[in-house]
């Protein structure tokens, strides 16, 4: 917004040029000139085209021909008089819908205006009304009720539907230009709007009963105390507290009493360091005496790292007393990077959704809380609310809280944004938005119940933009007077927002000092005795033990102490075929006319399970998904193009070529067990971070997210590097999302052939030095490992190791390195008997091929991982070279490959890579090759393993296919020869 002058001129230059037949799709996108064009019709209709003037003329209710304004002693004024009177009594009450709400009272500092770009306002003016400007203020007027219907239902209407201008003008004043300020009129859907016109000018003017706000104070009390004890018990020690913000934590529990009321049962929370040990506290109520445990230094996390108290989460069931009803409420674990858990905590909800059968999405409500410049700056915010519209994605809306500190960690807001308010990147999703002063904790708790309702009445997004200061720095540590003087000068003569609602309810005769003293007492003697219990009850350590809510889906994993055995993943070949024959087969009727190409896709996977040969990448998949399906598992996959699959092969939407109907075999399988494969926007940190929440929802699922080339997953690295490779060791909470990253060299340049596999090989936490357990009714190796990283180079593999994710008592994301020319390689294929009973996932492949007679005459073991196999197979012409495939990167194979090098105990051994010296990787297997070789038998110990690939290079690839070329033939006969 460049302010309302350059807007005017704008808008006076697009009347000039437009017509609705030719500009409404721009209009529609560009809401605030289309409410000044409306302005000026309704103050001149002929000032404007015609057909403007029709447009207008039919718009409901405000702008209604039905609404009439007269003044009792105007019966002599001509009809042009009253017609311009009428036109701009309406355009005045649009004036302040539209405009009101930037002069509202919204700093508590009374310093800044929450509109970085704010000018006058001409329209909110009774000068600029000729016609109402003549009139006494104080003449009475009859109005139509259409037209202040809010205000006839207000707790003090005028009797008889009387009023006069001054009347009018202080009810506009009082409601949209107080403490609370709506935007609400850019909604392009009119029955919104006036369902919100209706309840903001019924709301606003309808106060709190008096138990509200004693049970207001008495939430106040708690949340002020909670940051005045810490600060007091613990002045040296960051905590982010919430003072500026208290009136947050009443506001929030009036929105879970009343999004409750209307049939939400379960709340899922995310949000940064601010006010999150009050809100664990006073919100979510985890135990007093545990936070300050953890205060006291005296909490160990037995099974990981741990965290920062304020990074924390936390789930609980609650009795609400005032719905008489019993809730789940569960705060979501969060790093540093502030915004990087609002898609978690979409993802948590839809699974919640989805696994509860609330197809209405009415019973799951997500929260997120905001931080205003992080707000306005983090991308990761357009790309989660880009998600609320989508089927596979949507959650119902979301009540979106910006604790609007006025400024970012020492940047003031005119430097950490580009827009009016924080909170204007909501509008392009239709988002209301409502600012409130942070000092009216009243007002807070109106927009909170306000937010609330619509969200369960429309399902949208909606935005509370809690306009507040923060009274110390960034941390309890910091010196803010260094940066803002004058803001921390205003802030050092506030009174605290208690103080003021104390006086508040005393002058209104609400309470005694009595009252407010038994109140402030039960608090403190709550937080005393919380205090004495800390210091003394073992109890409240976090052992790690109990992982999750009792009762929960979690609560039958095992630790990583605990050992669950290897099972079989193979299936009973009657049922592979069963299976196999459901998922190739398509409708075959005159109604459902699919593309040729992909009719003979699914003959030719027909015919791989009739032949038991040939099965490719895509019918492996399909194959795996099939037979979790079949045993009750539910299957999501997700990602741009995953429905057709970037490289054609996977097909699991089938698209009639005449109606675009569509026919998803793998839906077939089940009536429990649910089957999804989406589509996502073109987004990968918001849509992987999405799936990683849906993952954490449940173990009973297996969640995949494929990138549509493996180096696009970069994007979303803060979701890798935060919460998928470190959450469990964090905060005790694992996931078994799978990520597909299609990685391999066939001379499609940098971006389209390296999926960063050394990124992921150096998240992984196992140490290259100690030998696991051998014994497999005993190792933990997995267990005890933060995450699985494999590169498969058989679709029977592949087909395992997704079957192995839900296969065992405990979860662990798994990166999976998926080909591109290996899709529809002859060699690559496998045997449906490689599928059958009896048979498992191979961390490591031996030579197969037949063509070793004696192992002890074999010069050279070429290990490798992936694509480049089949190059070297392709080849290799002597029996003295032994090929032998790494499938599992990580947790390392060290054994398997112990054996096998003492199989060949007179070779000498090569890792070789497509990749440079410094991707792939050689990083991660040299050190533990080099472990494997220590432990060998005596007569090789001390051999070495020799790398062979690309050299090292700041880009992955080259981009010239013939440079390609040149370099994978080097590579191959560096290896073989």
């Amino acid at each position: 917004m460049q302010g309302l002058n350059s807007q005017r001129n704008l808008s006076s230059s697009f009347v000039t040029k437009s017509t609705p037949s030719d500009s409404f799709a721009w209009v529609g996108s560009n809401s605030q000139y289309l409410e000044e064009l409306e302005l000026q019709w309704r103050a001149n209709p002929s000032s404007v085209p015609v057909e403007w003037q029709t447009y207008f003329a039919s718009l409901p209710e405000v702008g209604s021909s039905s609404a009439t304004f007269q003044s009792e002693s105007s019966g002599s004024s001509s009809l042009s008089s009253q017609a311009g009177a009428q036109g701009e009594i309406i355009s005045l009450i649009r004036a302040f819908q539209v405009f009101g709400h930037h002069v509202s009272k919204l700093d508590p500092l009374g310093k800044y205006s929450a509109d970085l770009d704010f000018q006058d306002i001409p329209q909110l003016h009774i000068e600029n009304y000729p016609h109402l400007c003549k009139m006494d203020p104080n003449t009475p007027i009859t109005l139509s009720q259409d037209l202040i219907k809010g205000f006839l239902s207000s707790s003090n209407p005028p009797q008889n539907t009387q009023w006069t201008l001054k009347t009018l003008l202080d009810r506009l004043q009082e409601t949209y230009c107080g403490t609370i300020g709506y935007e609400y009129m850019h909604i392009n859907n009119r029955d919104v709007c006036n369902w919100l016109r209706e309840r903001i000018e019924t709301a606003t003017n309808v106060d709190l009963t008096e138990n509200e706000k004693k049970v207001l104070y008495e939430r106040l009390t708690y949340s002020h105390m909670f940051e005045d004890y810490l600060a007091n018990k613990f002045p040296t020690t960051k905590r982010f507290g919430l003072e500026g913000c208290e009136s947050l934590i009443p506001g929030l529990k009036s929105m879970i009493d009343t999004s409750s009321s209307l049939g939400v049962d379960s709340f899922v929370v995310g949000m940064p360091h601010r006010g999150r040990l009050n809100v664990l506290a006073n919100v979510m109520r985890k135990p007093l005496a545990q936070i300050f445990r953890e205060f006291l230094g005296k909490t160990e996390n037995k099974l990981g790292s741990g965290d920062v108290k304020y990074h924390l989460g936390t789930s609980t069931k609650r009795h609400l007393p005032f719905t008489n009803k019993e809730v789940e409420l569960s705060l979501v674990p969060n790093p540093s990077h502030l915004e990087a858990v609002n898609p978690v905590v979409e993802g948590k909800v839809k699974a919640k959704q989805v696994l509860m059968g609330d197809n209405n999405r009415e019973k799951v409500l997500p929260v997120l809380l905001h931080g205003d410049a992080a707000f306005a700056g983090q991308g990761v915010i357009y790309e989660t609310m880009g998600l609320s519209q989508l089927d596979e994605y949507g959650t119902g809306g979301t009540i979106h809280v910006v604790v609007n500190n006025q400024i970012g960690f020492t940047t003031n807001p005119r430097s950490s944004r580009s827009t009016s308010y924080c909170t204007d990147i909501a509008k392009f999703l239709n988002a209301p938005v409502f600012h409130v002063n942070a000092d009216d904790p009243n007002a807070v708790v109106k927009v909170c119940k306000l937010a609330a309702e619509y969200r369960q009445q429309y399902h949208g997004d909606v935005v509370i933009d809690i306009v507040c200061y923060r009274k110390r720095g960034h941390n309890e540590l910091d010196e803010p007077m260094f940066t803002q003087p004058l803001m921390y000068q205003a802030i050092a003569k506030q009174e605290p927002v208690i103080s003021k609602y104390r006086k508040q309810l005393l002058k209104e005769g609400i309470v005694n000092e009595e009252h407010l003293k038994q109140v402030d007492e039960q608090v403190k003697n709550v937080f005393d005795v919380e205090f004495a219990r800390a210091k003394t009850d073992e109890k409240l350590d976090v052992t790690g033990e109990v992982w999750y809510l009792q009762g929960s889906k979690w609560d039958r994993m095992k630790t990583p102490h605990d050992y669950s055995p290897i099972r079989s993943t193979g299936i009973p070949m009657e049922v592979l075929k069963t299976l196999g024959k459901q998922v190739s087969t398509l409708p075959e009727n005159d109604n459902f006319k699919p593309h040729k190409g992909i009719a003979r896709v699914y003959n030719q996977r027909s015919q791989m399970i009739e032949s038991g040969e040939g099965l490719d990448w895509g019918m492996g998949e399909t194959l795996a998904y099939a037979t979790l399906l079949n045993e009750g598992y539910h299957v999501r996959i997700s990602g741009q193009d995953v429905e057709r699959g970037t490289f054609s092969h996977r097909h699991a939407v089938v698209t009639d070529q005449e109606s675009e109907k569509r026919y998803i075999p793998l839906k077939t399988i089940s009536n429990t067990a649910q089957f999804t494969v989406a589509n996502s926007s073109l987004s990968e940190f918001g849509v992987l971070g999405f799936e990683y929440g849906y993952s954490m929802e449940s173990p009973n699922q297996l969640v995949i997210w494929e990138g549509q080339f493996g180096d696009f997953a970069n994007g979303a690295s803060i979701i890798v590097d935060q919460f998928i490779s470190c959450a469990e060791q964090k905060w005790m909470r694992s996931s078994g999302l799978t990520l597909l990253l299609p990685h391999g060299y066939e001379g499609q340049g940098p971006e389209h052939s390296n999926a960063r596999m050394e990124r992921y090989l150096q998240l992984c936490d196992e140490d290259d030095e100690t030998l696991p357990e051998k014994d497999s009714s005993k190792t933990l190796q997995i267990q005890k490992a933060n995450m699985q990283v494999v590169n498969c180079t058989t679709p029977a593999n592949f087909f395992h190791v997704l079957r192995r994710q839900l296969h065992r008592d405990f979860r662990k994301p798994l990166v999976v390195f998926t080909p591109k020319s290996l899709l529809r390689l002859k060699e690559a294929a496998s045997s449906l008997s490689e599928f059958a009973a009896g048979t498992s996932f191979k961390q490591v492949i031996d030579d197969e091929t037949g063509a070793i007679t004696d192992p002890k005459k074999v010069k050279r073991v070429v290990f490798c991982s992936g694509k480049v196999y089949y190059d070297l197979l392709s080849a290799r012409t002597t029996q003295n070279v032994a090929l032998v495939r790494v499938e599992q990167l990580a947790p390392f194979p060290f054994h398997r490959v112990i054996e096998i090098a003492e199989k060949y105990p007179n070779a000498e051994y090569v890792w070789c890579q497509e990749e440079p010296k410094n991707y792939g990787g050689w990083s991660h297997v040299y050190p533990r090759f080099k472990t494997c070789l220590k432990n060998t038998t005596e007569k090789i110990k001390h051999h070495d393993i020799r790398f062979v690939g690309r050299k090292i290079s700041a880009s992955p690839a080259t981009g010239y296919a013939s440079k390609h070329n040149e370099e994978q033939r080097e590579i191959v006969t560096q290896a073989l020869n």
